[in-house]
């Protein structure tokens, strides 16, 4: 298995090609070209919409230098996606601020893992993971001997716990958690919401449905909860403040394989 790690965005990419191999020689160049292409990607696309990069595109967009008229054809149409999930989590997921700027961090790291699985697909390999800050999309098998890939949930209240494992599959095999755990107050509440859950991970067919809808529901709180479950195919664990776990019937099922 070729693993290859790097950090970006703020946080760790982790990368799994099991059918391939870096030796002590690098003997597997089309695994280390395809490697060296997504780490380009990522620093590209982190130069793009980073708003803690003062000369990035965004920053000038949110400075009033750039107006989003005339930006990017890439940054329009990023903010167009993150604008058509906010309709479609009722406002609980958004690309604007509380002040207005518009911030889409809440999609890119996303688009940027689904891009990466992409070029992997590309360059003809099958069974892979994407890893990024424990948000991940997978591809095949772990190994000849593991179908899918298994991956664990960590216990916010207590970090160095697994509170369960599971394993991802050729139908669900994208998987983000949002919380406070990892990255400290970095989600907006709604004005209207408590603070009903510190956790939530979303299992889904893509990366992006994933990483949106488990934000979505520490902004939205029970009601967006209830709302995703009952409108998408997705498998959803939280974790209220008290540390009771809510999960739907879908992520047992998924827990029970």
């Amino acid at each position: 298995m070729a693993i290859h790690s790097f950090e970006t965005m703020g946080t760790m990419v982790s990368i799994r090609i099991a059918d391939a191999e870096l030796g002590e020689h690098d003997s597997d160049h089309n695994a280390i070209s395809v490697l060296n292409e997504i780490e380009h990607e990522f620093a590209r696309v982190n130069q793009k919409f980073s708003l803690y990069l003062e000369e990035s595109e965004i920053s000038a967009v949110a400075r009033g230098d750039l107006s989003l008229a005339d930006a990017s054809q890439e940054m329009r149409e990023e903010y167009a996606r993150a604008l058509d999930w906010r309709e479609k989590t009722d406002g609980a997921f958004t690309p604007h601020r509380p002040d207005g700027i518009i911030d889409l961090s809440g999609t890119i790291k996303a688009v940027a893992i689904d891009s990466a699985a992409k070029l992997l697909t590309d360059a003809g390999f099958e069974h892979f993971s994407v890893n990024v800050g424990g948000d991940l999309t997978t591809s095949g098998n772990q190994s000849t001997d593991e179908s899918g890939w298994i991956t664990g949930i960590v216990d916010p209240l207590e970090r160095g716990t697994v509170m369960t494992a599971l394993r991802l599959n050729e139908q669900y095999p994208a998987m983000a958690t949002s919380g406070t755990a990892e990255r400290g107050e970095h989600i907006w509440l709604r004005p209207e919401t408590t603070k009903d859950f510190i956790q939530a991970t979303v299992i889904a067919q893509d990366i992006i449905t994933a990483d949106v809808l488990a934000t979505a529901i520490i902004s939205g709180g029970q009601a967006t909860l209830d709302q995703i479950t009952q409108n998408f195919a997705v498998a959803v664990m939280t974790v209220s403040p008290d540390g009771s776990l809510q999960a739907n019937p879908l992520f047992q099922e998924l827990i029970a394989q």
